[in-house]
């Protein structure tokens, strides 16, 4: 086992990576930029070193930096984390060549799946079902337009070298060809450095639904069942559960042996997600594979009870897998909640700042990952992800409850605005309640512009009490070890009435 890895990441998923090599008993190196020094991430190490200014291109993705953290530090390895360097593979070459591990895949197989195109060609061979579209990459507008004749529309015009909701357009008539085609072409020049497009059929009221997979270096490979993954806006993922409400026990079996075939074919290694859309009537096609540790992990784990970290890092060490696919099964359900400082009455557009205050929200199933806390900055130069908040319940009822009461005791005062609002709004919804709902859900029926709904009671009452632990924070600053001045439970009681009256 390694003594020491560098986390090549920062914000909650470098927490939650130093967090598994703690449970290891393995040191742990991290890097910041400028902007993070006084990071949750970087105080949570054991040893930290700075590689530059705050832009990530200046710092977090220049190769050489990282590797003469490592060395300096006498780490051993580097997990990528998500993001970033996770999918690079000239990072993982380099890390290699360094004379090191790298906590992922081998090259070739992020090389191979990394290309949209490239990985629909192999996933058709091995007998994977893909969804309807060009056979290549497509060179210009006529061929949109032929390929779109012969599959019908709508469709979806793609980035080969996309990822993450980037360098994808959906079209219904022929006349949004053209404008489709700059769009995504300047957004795959500026975000992957690589414009090549392909044409794929789009399925009417899909679900995405992926599956995890993990392999050793054993031959073992197993899945560790589907994450439903739906709930999205502008084709990024907002909230994840797991078991999905929509797929029947066979559809699950069945998803499950394709993705371990999917992987095999690759000569996969390491944690990997294959993601599929699922249409109306239950008909899986393989989408893209994620060659990394997924966002909507931790959903995963409170349902199987494995620790997908710790085993990547296992792994990469040579060991086997610690289970067959016979000891996995679903326990229970489980929610994951994005909480981005971002502001969904305008467009979801990003809205960091500094956290004045913030209160996480605990009991029996909670489970929060974040990397910031009270009186830290969410920066303006990454994603704006301040945590994950993930729920287990020995049901989905259970689980939404649960979900619900987190998201009432999560409080978040500062410059900034989240998105928290938003999900109470979903996890009261009636069609989010039964189940019913695809990837067009928040399209079709979230217009917080409108909206009236919000309770100003629980607002204010959530404000009040935010304000109150930050003073009380600084009093405790101001003097030492005397403990704050507390309002009685009798006074706050009778403020909170008055407030409902």
């Amino acid at each position: 086992m390694f003594k020491r890895i560098l986390v090549a990441n920062r914000g909650e998923i470098a927490v939650r990576v130093i967090r598994a090599c703690r449970d290891l008993g393995i040191e742990t190196t991290a890097v910041f930029s400028d902007a993070d020094r006084t990071a949750l991430h970087v105080r949570e190490a054991d040893h930290a070193v700075a590689v530059g200014p705050p832009p990530a291109a200046e710092s977090y993705l220049q190769i050489e930096k990282i590797i003469a953290a490592a060395r300096a530090t006498g780490a051993e390895a580097i997990h990528p984390g998500y993001g970033f360097f996770s999918e690079n593979a000239g990072f993982a070459r380099a890390v290699a060549a360094a004379g090191l591990v790298f906590i992922g895949p081998p090259p070739e197989a992020i090389e191979a799946m990394g290309d949209k195109v490239a990985s629909r060609q192999l996933m058709a061979s091995a007998g994977v079902p893909v969804v309807p579209g060009s056979p290549d990459v497509l060179t210009d507008e006529a061929a949109v337009r032929a390929i779109a004749r012969e599959i019908g529309f709508p469709i979806m015009l793609k980035a080969s070298a996309g990822g993450g909701g980037k360098g994808m357009r959906e079209i219904h008539r022929e006349d949004e060809i053209a404008s489709a085609l700059r769009a995504v072409v300047g957004e795959a020049k500026s975000s992957f450095g690589d414009s090549r497009f392909y044409v794929e059929k789009f399925l009417r009221q899909p679900h995405h639904v992926e599956v995890q997979i993990i392999a050793d270096t054993r031959g073992h490979t197993v899945h560790l069942f589907e994450r439903e993954c739906s709930i999205q806006r502008r084709h990024q993922k907002v909230v994840e559960e797991s078991p999905s409400p929509f797929i029947t026990p066979m559809l699950r079996k069945a998803m499950g042996e394709v993705a371990v075939r999917a992987a095999k074919a690759v000569g996969y290694v390491n944690a990997g997600t294959i993601e599929f859309l699922v249409d109306a009537d239950r008909n899986f096609y393989f989408l893209e594979m994620n060659t990394r540790i997924q966002v909507e992990h931790p959903i995963t784990e409170l349902v199987t009870g494995v620790d997908l970290v710790k085993e990547q890092i296992r792994i990469a060490a040579g060991e086997p897998l610690s289970f067959t696919q016979r000891d996995l099964s679903q326990r229970g359900a489980a929610i994951e909640c994005r909480i981005y400082a971002e502001d969904p009455v305008n467009g979801f557009a990003p809205a960091p700042g500094r956290i004045d205050s913030m209160r996480i929200p605990t009991g029996p199933g909670v489970r929060v990952d974040t990397g910031v806390q009270s009186g830290a900055e969410v920066p303006i130069y990454y994603d704006p992800m301040i945590a994950k908040l993930a729920i287990w319940g020995r049901d989905r009822a259970e689980a939404i409850a649960r979900t619900r009461r987190a998201l009432d005791e999560f409080a978040i005062v500062g410059e900034l605005r989240t998105n928290i609002e938003l999900h109470r709004w979903l996890m009261n919804h009636p069609r989010f309640i039964a189940g019913d709902y695809d990837n067009q859900f928040l399209e079709n029926e979230y217009h917080p512009a409108a909206r009236t709904d919000a309770d100003p009671m629980r607002l204010a009452a959530t404000l009040m009490a935010a304000v109150a632990a930050h003073r009380n924070h600084a009093d405790t600053a101001r003097d030492g070890d005397r403990p704050p001045a507390r309002a009685s439970a009798w006074k706050t009681a009778a403020r909170l009435e008055l407030m409902r009256r």
